[in-house]
């Protein structure tokens, strides 16, 4: 699997965040963060329940506005936008994939995969809904509805109604936590195959080892703050990373030690 640095550069940036904070009522989900995602890599953040992975995806694909600092994808700053121009660029711009589904069970695949860019006012071309489905290998799956396919499909289904408007950034919140392993597999060979054979550009909030190991990149979250942001990883370096901070003995603002990880270029297999 391709490494990519995971230094912040001032080169053209997928996503960029700068001094990020926000504030939910007195709590502080994310404390400064800084951040930035080079086109055509796949990052995974990573952080213990409540350290504020999920705010910081929200916050990167314009789903929530930060308290302060900026936010921009391809280029352009989030957080100026009015609330209709936020709508078109992540209409646009910005794909999402959740842990649910989200299908309209009504539907079928292709319909479902079609529905963004009738939302959009405008008319898919069935060449181009097929093609979507082709993508994630459900193109015999087109006429099916959700319950006649299986989690797994029904996840490709919902990457493919993400991809079909070509998006600049494709974010997922946990997009393999409801599927059994051998699926979760499928999914993950099949993200990584984005980005290796389409430079498709992926941001993936996990809290599986497995599923982080198979990104260019780890973010590490604890507290709102950039723990470490490390490159290379397999999934028991990635374990052993976030078992640390079950004991303590992670690295965070505050001045705490991080565990020592030796040097490491491998990364895990796919």
């Amino acid at each position: 699997m391709t490494s990519a640095p995971a230094t912040d550069s001032t080169d053209a940036a997928a996503v960029r965040l700068r001094s990020v904070r926000r504030v939910h009522g007195d709590v502080d989900a994310l404390r400064g963060v800084d951040l930035t995602v080079r086109p055509g890599t796949f990052t995974a953040v990573m952080g213990p329940s409540g350290s504020g992975k999920s705010t910081l995806l929200h916050c990167a694909a314009g789903l929530d506005r930060p308290t302060s600092g900026t936010v921009e994808v391809g280029g352009t700053e989030l957080t100026g936008l009015s609330e209709r121009r936020l709508t078109l660029l992540r209409r646009d711009r910005i794909g999402f994939v959740f842990q649910s589904f989200n299908l309209v069970p009504s539907l079928t695949a292709a319909q479902n995969v079609a529905l963004p860019l009738r939302l959009a006012g405008r008319r898919p071309s069935r060449t181009d809904v097929r093609a979507s489905l082709a993508r994630v290998g459900l193109a015999d799956r087109a006429d099916h509805r959700p319950t006649e396919l299986s989690g797994g499909q029904q996840q490709r289904v919902a990457l493919a109604r993400a991809l079909i408007t070509r998006p600049a950034v494709l974010f997922g919140d946990e997009p393999t936590g409801a599927l059994d392993t051998a699926t979760s597999r499928q999914v993950l060979v099949m993200l990584r195959e984005l980005v290796d054979r389409e430079r498709q550009t992926i941001v993936m909030v996990t809290h599986d080892p497995v599923a982080a190991a198979y990104a260019d990149r780890v973010v590490f979250l604890v507290d709102g703050q950039v723990a470490d942001d490390l490159t290379g990883l397999t999934a028991e370096r990635i374990a052993t990373w976030t078992a640390a901070g079950r004991t303590g003995t992670r690295q965070k603002a505050s001045g705490r030690t991080a565990p020592v990880l030796p040097s490491h270029t491998e990364a895990a297999s796919c």
